[in-house]
């Protein structure tokens, strides 16, 4: 990953200027990254321990989980380095990495969410074949699946922008390596890459919101056909913690590319990307717990677990 030019490093402008407002940004983004690596660790244990969260819904809970920690792990920290110490460099192949990294996680997040709406598909509309259809084996290689897809999609892109070639300045508008402000800077030929960019996004996007709004059109018609409306009730409780994880996520990407242009439009991406990469995770958790009867007895039995032994540990002593 190694620049054409003489640019070895990157200087990331970040958020703001204001020593109050970077104080105060830190200590939200802190706050707010360690609740998130809290609540996803957290589901990702209960799933490993509890025997009741065996099934292909708990086991994508689990992986999504893991992606969202990756996901916020890859920008998050680099940002909380940067406010803390005041260097705003980034070495070329930092950049590149982080970058790939944070491409890789958010484009492999959408595809599990649509493989997670199709779980749902099934378990409501085909309840009786759910366990046979979502096996432990296909559940793997859907999982697998995602990540090659997503890998295969970044890939193209990716190594073209290695090409590029930086001549006047290595000043980023941002506080992460984002291709925008990549592409805004360099004084390389930039068409063929924006449009191999254009083409991965609308090409994912699409494709995975069109087979969730399918899955949900089957989900809805079947849950309305139910005789009573415990049931409905009960089925689309299932339902309704996903749907608002696809909501904030999908939202979040419509909000920011397909708003009209401005001069204000690097600072509303920073914004929102700072929603997505630090608020997103740390609601996630908090929304398939407090809907999911199953998650929360879980919890509670693994903290009456930890009691205990606490308590036999001191009693020995």
């Amino acid at each position: 990953m190694r620049n054409h030019s003489t640019i070895t490093t990157f200087i990331l402008l970040g958020l703001t200027d204001d020593p109050q407002l970077k104080i105060l940004t830190f200590i939200f983004l802190f706050i707010t990254y360690m609740l998130s690596i809290t609540g996803n660790l957290t589901i990702i244990l209960l799933i490993l321990v509890d025997s009741h969260l065996k099934t292909a819904m708990y086991y994508f809970l689990q992986n999504f989980s893991f992606l969202e920690i990756s996901f916020t792990s890859a920008c998050i920290p680099r940002f909380l380095y940067s406010l803390s110490t005041g260097d705003r460099t980034i070495t070329y192949n930092a950049c590149a990495c982080q970058l790939f990294f944070i491409d890789l996680f958010g484009v492999t997040e959408f595809f599990l969410l649509t493989v997670m709406s199709y779980d749902r598909y099934v378990a409501i509309c085909k309840p009786l074949h759910y366990v046979t259809i979502m096996n432990q084996r296909v559940c793997k290689r859907l999982i697998l699946c995602c990540w090659i897809i997503a890998l295969l999609i970044i890939f193209p892109p990716l190594s073209v922008g290695l090409g590029l070639e930086f001549c006047d300045t290595n000043v980023l508008d941002h506080f992460g390596c984002d291709a925008n402000p990549i592409l805004k800077i360099t004084c390389s030929d930039t068409w063929l890459l924006e449009q191999m960019v254009i083409a991965c996004s609308v090409f994912v996007f699409i494709l995975t919101l069109v087979c969730v709004v399918l899955s949900y059109t089957y989900i809805m018609r079947t849950i309305m056909r139910f005789p009573s409306a415990q049931q409905r009730k009960k089925a689309f409780s299932t339902c309704s913690s996903h749907m608002i994880v696809v909501s904030i996520t999908y939202g979040s990407c419509i909000f920011m590319y397909t708003k009209p242009s401005s001069k204000d439009d690097m600072t509303m991406n920073k914004g929102v990307l700072i929603l997505t990469t630090s608020i997103s995770p740390m609601l996630n958790p908090f929304i398939y717990t407090l809907r999911n009867k199953q998650v929360k007895q879980a919890f509670s039995d693994l903290v009456k677990q930890l009691h205990c032994s606490q308590g036999i540990r001191s009693m020995l002593k």
